[in-house]
C-alpha cells in the first residue's frame, strides 16, 4: 500500500482556486486507505491554517495531515541541540508558531544590538524590511546559524509569481556572507522527518508535485517513487524543457492526479 506525500500549490489547488481533479484524488486515497501528508514549503501559515485553506478549495483535511517547512525546521533546530535557546524569526505566523511551540524565545523585530541569539530562522516574510536584514546579518555575523524554511525564490498566486522566502535569503546570505541550512523541498532535512512521519519505506512512497527543481527532486533524492503533474508551475507545453533544464526526470507526468490516481489502480 503506497504512500503520498503532495505538494499543495500548483498540486492541489493554485492561490484560492480549487485545481480538476484534486478533491477527487484526496477522496480516493481516504477510500483506498493510501497514507499521506500534505506537504508544503509554505512557512506562512500555520498547520490549522493550511487545513482550512484546503477546506476552502473543496479538500476536507485536518492539521494533523499537514507538514510544513517551519515544523521541520523547529524539529531541525531541536535535534541540533538548540532546544530553549533565543532565535531570530524573520517569517510569518506559521513559523513563528512552530518555533514557540518547540520551545524557542523569539526576539524581537527590534532587537537591541547587544542581544544575542543562537540562530536566524527565516522564511517568507512580507513584512520585511532593511531593519530585519541588518539584525539579521549582524547575528549570522557573530556565529548565529542561519536557518530556511524554504528556497524558493518564486511563489505562484493566482496565475502570478511573486518574490519567495528564497529571495530575501539571498539578501541576508549575501550580506552576512554566510550560507543557510536549507530545510524544506529539495533538502533531504524536510523529507527524512516527512518519510519517518508516513512510517514506510521511502520506495514506497511518491513525492507528487508540480515543480521539478522541489517536489520531484526532493522525492527523486530522498529514494522515494515521483509523479510530476501538469497543473501548476510545470504544464504540457513546458514540462519537457524544465526536465532537459534541472536534469530531473520524475518516473511519471500526469496530466492531473486522478491520472496518477488510475495508474496506481490499474497496477494494483
Amino acid at each position: 500500500m503506497p504512500g503520498f506525500l503532495l505538494d499543495l500549490d500548483g498540486t492541489l489547488y493554485s492561490g484560492d482556486r480549487p485545481i480538476p481533479y484534486a478533491a477527487d484524488f484526496i477522496g480516493w486515497l481516504r477510500r483506498n486507505g493510501h497514507p499521506f501528508l500534505f506537504l508544503t514549503n509554505n512557512s506562512s501559515r500555520t498547520p490549522e491554517q493550511v487545513a482550512a485553506h484546503l477546506k476552502q478549495t473543496g479538500i476536507p483535511a485536518s492539521p494533523g495531515e499537514v507538514f510544513t517547512s517551519s515544523q521541520a525546521a523547529a524539529l531541525y533546530m531541536t535535534d541540533e541541540g538548540l532546544s530553549g535557546q533565543t532565535v531570530f524569526c524573520i517569517g510569518e505566523g506559521g513559523l513563528r508558531q512552530a518555533l514557540q511551540e518547540a520551545g524557542f524565545t523569539l526576539l524581537a523585530d527590534d532587537a537591541p544590538p547587544e542581544a544575542q541569539a543562537a540562530a536566524v530562522v527565516q522564511g517568507i516574510d512580507r513584512a520585511f524590511s532593511y531593519g530585519k536584514l541588518m539584525t539579521a546579518v549582524r547575528f549570522i555575523r557573530r556565529g548565529a546559524r542561519f536557518v530556511l524554511t524554504n528556497p524558493d525564490h518564486l511563489l505562484p498566486w493566482n496565475g502570478e509569481l511573486t518574490p519567495g522566502a528564497g529571495s530575501i535569503a539571498s539578501s541576508i546570505e549575501r550580506a552576512s556572507e554566510t550560507a543557510p541550512v536549507v530545510i524544506g523541498k529539495p533538502s533531504p532535512i524536510i523529507m527524512r522527518y516527512a518519510v519517518a512521519k508516513l512510517g514506510l519505506p521511502p520506495e514506497d512512497i511518491w513525492a507528487v508535485g508540480d515543480n521539478l527543481n522541489t517536489d520531484i527532486r526532493g522525492g527523486v533524492d530522498a529514494g522515494c517513487r515521483s509523479a510530476l503533474v501538469l497543473t501548476g508551475l510545470a504544464d504540457e507545453h513546458n514540462y519537457k524543457a524544465q526536465i532537459a533544464a534541472t536534469g530531473v526526470t520524475p518516473e511519471l507526468v500526469c496530466r492531473h492526479l486522478m491520472e496518477l490516481a488510475d495508474h496506481i489502480g490499474s497496477r494494483s
